[in-house]
């Protein structure tokens, strides 16, 4: 049998007995590897026991957590048969079964069907925070498996907002919390807490996280999103005046459609270092895209001599407006990334000094173009400069009761469009963080002296 090495939290989770266990940590703390390895070894130590790994979708399931399982966990055994995968049928969901008469079963709660349809000794749900509350009872009725073990629901996640229904379970007793580091993990620190290689090179990673995504992933800290989305923005660092740029540095065009609202167009220069720079915005209420269109066709062609073609107009998703504009201006129009989450942080990341103490983010001073009478009568900010100090997070629930963080929806236009910029730059280069199986172990330790039973 493979030998592991368990530090911290994850011996303290190898060894509850607590019907409902919460296991939380910043990213990269190896909670999900631990807490896969204790169903491997409870299904090899307690023969004829059935349990169960689930995460919210079957999809995400398989790309990650069962990678996990079958290349540092079970590896060993899968290769010498003593566990074979079991695809699953009509009737069955799909499972490692092993020789010992023991079944782990695997599924996603966008298809509860068939995993719902049994008992079982242990259920482990990965990313449980994503999990409504009505999902973890229902899992919790499952738990009278008939095996000679104790019955056991375990959740692992990082940390989410202080009032998600798993927090205020353990805050009010009903779970069992365990909390997790960076040095519990091998393959980030040895027994001695020196970090490895690998352990500070995804450390880096985290360090350039921002606001609460950093209190959680690095910290490790359940922490409510408050005050401004763009906390590491300065106008003193990030907004400059007009310079002469070389028309050798590319240009794009980003567009948020709007009528009532304010329709934006956005000018980006990108320099040889990869900056972005702000050069030109239009900020307008009750004007027809055709009228815009034919304005910023009109204006590249003004400044054709010192500006380049753009070479993307990044836009909102409206299938006319887009045709629209790609008639006018000749320029074939990109689907903006819209993902909200994932833009705001690496526009965070932008605004932040990089290591030679420059952001990597810039906006002309007198970048907005013209006058909004419309906008002037409601005392409605415009443009990026007028939107950015008044970007505020709110708290909302969706239909599963769980608080999600999202910035406020009011006077966020040019928002919108400084992010699709950001997305369209940096969407395929960013590392994707806050994912603990990015840190796992390259394979199971084996100088691990730990053996004590967890199954019975």
């Amino acid at each position: 049998m493979t030998r592991y090495e368990f530090r911290g939290g994850a011996v303290e989770m190898l060894t509850a007995r607590d019907a409902f266990v919460l296991t939380s940590g910043p990213a990269g703390t190896g909670k999900s590897w631990a807490m896969l390895v204790k169903a491997h070894l409870t299904a090899l130590q307690v023969p004829g026991s059935r349990q169960l790994i689930v995460r919210q979708t079957h999809a995400s399931l398989t790309a990650s957590t069962l990678v996990t399982f079958e290349k540092h966990v079970a590896a060993q055994e899968l290769a010498s048969a003593e566990v074979k995968w079991f695809g699953g049928s009509g009737r069955k969901p799909p499972a490692y079964e092993y020789k010992n008469g023991s079944a782990i079963l695997v599924g996603g709660m966008d298809q509860p069907g068939k995993v719902l349809s049994t008992e079982y000794d242990r259920i482990y749900v990965d990313e449980a925070n994503q999990l409504s509350v009505t999902a973890i009872e229902t899992l919790m009725t499952r738990l009278r498996g008939h095996s000679t073990t104790y019955k056991q629901l375990l959740c692992a996640c990082n940390p989410d907002h202080p009032d998600h229904h798993l927090k205020k379970s353990a805050d009010g007793g009903a779970a069992r919390i365990i909390y997790s580091n960076h040095l519990d993990n091998p393959g980030m620190a040895d027994a001695a807490g020196n970090w490895t290689e690998a352990g500070l090179d995804y450390l880096s990673k985290l360090d350039k996280l921002t606001g609460v995504r950093r209190a959680r992933y690095l910290d490790g800290r359940w922490v409510a999103a408050e005050g401004l989305v763009f906390d590491d923005w300065r106008d003193a660092d990030n907004v400059i005046d007009h310079f002469d740029i070389p028309k050798s540095w590319p240009l794009f065009l980003t567009v948020d459609f709007g009528f009532s609202n304010p329709f934006v167009c956005q000018w980006w220069r990108v320099d040889p270092d990869g900056r972005m720079y702000l050069t030109r915005e239009i900020h307008q209420t009750q004007t027809l895209v055709e009228d815009h269109a034919r304005r910023i066709k009109a204006i590249i062609e003004e400044h054709a001599e010192t500006e380049p073609v753009p070479f993307a107009v990044v836009c909102d998703h409206d299938a006319e407006d887009r045709a629209t504009l790609t008639r006018h201006l000749r320029l074939p129009t990109v689907a903006a990334k819209k993902g909200v989450s994932r833009g705001v942080q690496l526009t965070q990341a932008r605004l932040r000094k990089a290591g030679d103490g420059r952001p990597r983010l810039y906006v002309i001073r007198d970048s907005l173009m013209g006058r909004d009478l419309v906008a002037d009568a409601q005392a409605r900010p415009r443009g990026f400069l007028g939107e950015v100090n008044g970007y505020v997070w709110e708290t909302v629930r969706g239909t599963d009761g769980i608080p999600k963080e999202v910035p406020v929806k009011k006077h966020d236009h040019s928002m919108d469009a400084g992010r699709y910029a950001v997305a369209h730059m940096d969407w395929n280069e960013a590392a994707k963080l806050g994912n603990p199986a990015a840190a796992r172990p390259s394979a199971a330790p084996t100088n691990a002296s730990w053996s004590r039973p967890v199954g019975r």
